[in-house]
């Protein structure tokens, strides 16, 4: 008989080859880790892929199938966590990528954005090890709560249910926020340390709670704040990190094909550009090259 143990293994291989992923002990905590222990009781419903695709752009609803066996979480699938409010555990292929972008190592101070039931945020804690920090921040309180309870064994690892517009977490070596966003908010960009990453989704919204767009990573330099494209992105919205009036800018920006081309973002004062893909008063992400916004 297949044991927990071997579908982990399994799983976390899966995953690896899946993301192509690089980072030291990322690997070994998929294969750590019981998924099953973030999801609540059984039975848990996963999410079709092909469904999944038609529900983000409209065309369909969203449809699950219903298992019992934890064996069965150990797939690269979707799994629900509140279906009346389409809030999953996200499909680990698309989750790992994104972490592997921050390029964690031990010791690092982690903030995870939108952490949910907790699941992604104990992958991150075991790569940055007991010498390390996360700080975890989820908007809905019952999540939040679930989440605390979930991550109550480590040490190292601080939950806070609240609003990201305000929250302060501290100085970062990683940032990985986990909801669709307009832009990076400047708290975010001013808690980084030198080199440290920043992964987050720009998207446009596509219904009222999910986004389409490009997971973006910024990296924090002397110069500025380099940007580059990890992956395409289907999200859960952050409503309360969405500015409306850029909701139009970053719809254009997509459909342009203007944020495949970020290089930068901009914090110093400019006038509007043939290389400012979305121009705000705070941020301005830019097809500039790095040295070349330093200078100007």
């Amino acid at each position: 008989m297949t044991t927990l143990e071997d579908c982990r293994a399994f799983y976390a291989q899966e995953i690896r080859f899946a993301a192509n992923l690089t980072t030291p002990g990322l690997v070994e905590a998929f294969a750590r880790l019981p998924r099953e222990k973030f999801l609540g009781p059984p039975p848990w419903l996963i999410g079709s892929a092909a469904a999944r695709a038609l529900s983000v752009v409209g065309m369909g609803q969203m449809s699950y199938v219903s298992v019992e066996d934890p064996r069965d979480v150990y797939h690269n699938v979707v799994i629900s966590l509140d279906r009346a409010k389409d809030i999953n555990n996200g499909q680990p292929g698309s989750l790992a990528l994104w972490i592997d972008a921050l390029a964690l190592k031990p010791g690092d101070c982690a903030f995870h954005l939108g952490c949910g039931a907790g699941y992604y945020t104990a992958i991150l804690a075991e790569v940055v090890g007991t010498g390390g920090s996360v700080v975890g921040l989820e908007l809905d309180p019952g999540l939040a709560a679930r989440a605390k309870e979930n991550l109550s064994g480590y040490a190292n690892v601080t939950v806070h249910a609240g609003d990201g517009a305000g929250f302060d977490p501290g100085l970062c070596d990683a940032i990985f926020v986990n909801c669709g966003v307009t832009h990076p908010q400047a708290i975010w960009l001013e808690r980084l340390r030198d080199t440290a990453r920043l992964v987050m989704p720009l998207t446009m919204a596509i219904n009222p709670t999910i986004g389409q767009g490009i997971m973006t990573k910024i990296v924090h330099w002397r110069a500025g704040y380099s940007a580059e494209m990890v992956s395409p992105v289907a999200i859960f919205s952050g409503g309360n990190l969405r500015d409306p009036a850029l909701e139009p800018l970053m719809a254009n920006a997509l459909r342009s094909g203007g944020l495949l081309k970020l290089k930068s973002v901009r914090r110093d004062a400019h006038e509007p550009a043939d290389t400012c893909v979305v121009h705000a008063t705070e941020v301005c992400l830019s097809t500039a090259e790095l040295s070349a916004t330093a200078s100007s």
